[in-house]
């Protein structure tokens, strides 16, 4: 084995057979699942937890709150994603960002909401901006080919003025758990406190936004596989039977949302996220157009 990679990873699902998730260096550490259980008990009394997970030892966590509101004639819980991993590939994030992004006190965390019918944990990827109108310049300038965001400040006045020193020593090589800790629940109990967010508004206008034309044409001007595409067509289909709806913008997603956390894949978590938000942006500004 090579002189830096000296530990094996190794994992054992419910049934299933020993697998190696990773060969990491001999200063590794996991966060156990558990460690982040601690931490969300200690703030929340009152939640649901849904887990999935992939065969690579990676997992998308969400604790799904009793916080409700409506979108068109649905209900969403207000909800906590977070994806962690023994295998190293994936670092742990908190609503789509790495904890090391979000101890920078210049940035600031979105939301996301959980959708019953389809059990989807969709993320705020609009989160980041202060109002309507600066996302709809952003997505101007996408379309513009220009890639400059224009994001919410935050003066970080709420956090701890040691953050930014320790910043460099959250990652998985001789992380501190107990520091891990202290880190997480700041983050979470500074988020907790958070209210309405925009991207809810974009939900709603995807919500009253019908599909022109065939759905099958604009799922295929979508940045995912084609496989992925197909999926979500099947599940857009299902949906608007059981909601007894016409083909929206909000389904569209919901539908490619789905799919992407549903097939079985070699795409990563991170992977899956990031094609979730771009679609999420391509959508919006279709919409929006």
């Amino acid at each position: 084995m090579a002189t830096d990679r000296q530990q094996l990873v190794v994992g054992q699902p419910t049934g299933g057979r020993k697998t190696i998730y990773g060969i990491q260096s001999a200063d590794y550490t996991i966060i156990p699942n558990r460690v982040i259980q601690q931490v969300v008990d200690n703030l929340l009394t009152d939640y649901t937890l849904q887990i999935k997970y992939t065969t690579t030892g990676e997992f998308s966590i969400s604790i799904i709150l009793p916080d409700a509101q409506s979108v068109g004639g649905e209900w969403l819980q207000r909800s906590l994603i977070l994806t962690n991993s023994y295998n190293g590939k994936t670092p742990f994030s908190i609503q789509g960002q790495t904890l090391t992004t979000l101890l920078d006190t210049t940035s600031s965390m979105g939301s996301s909401m959980y959708r019953a019918i389809c059990q989807n944990g969709l993320m705020g990827w609009a989160d980041l901006f202060d109002n309507l109108s600066a996302y709809q310049h952003w997505l101007g300038q996408q379309s513009d080919g220009r890639k400059t965001r224009t994001t919410k400040s935050q003066s970080g006045e709420s956090r701890s003025a040691q953050t930014g020193p320790a910043i460099r020593k959250i990652h998985h090589s001789r992380i501190t758990l107990e520091l891990f800790q202290q880190r997480l629940h700041d983050l979470l109990a500074d988020h907790l406190r958070a209210t309405q967010t925009l991207t809810t508004t974009v939900y709603d206008h995807f919500q009253q936004t019908g599909v022109a034309g065939a759905t099958e044409g604009l799922l295929r001007t979508l940045p995912i596989p084609v496989q992925l595409a197909k999926q979500a067509q099947e599940r857009l289909r299902l949906e608007e039977r059981l909601l007894g709806s016409r083909p929206s913008y909000w389904l569209v997603y919901n539908a490619v949302n789905y799919a992407l956390f549903t097939a079985r894949s070699s795409l990563t978590l991170n992977d899956r996220y990031r094609l979730d938000e771009r679609v999420f942006h391509q959508l919006a500004a279709s919409s929006y157009a």
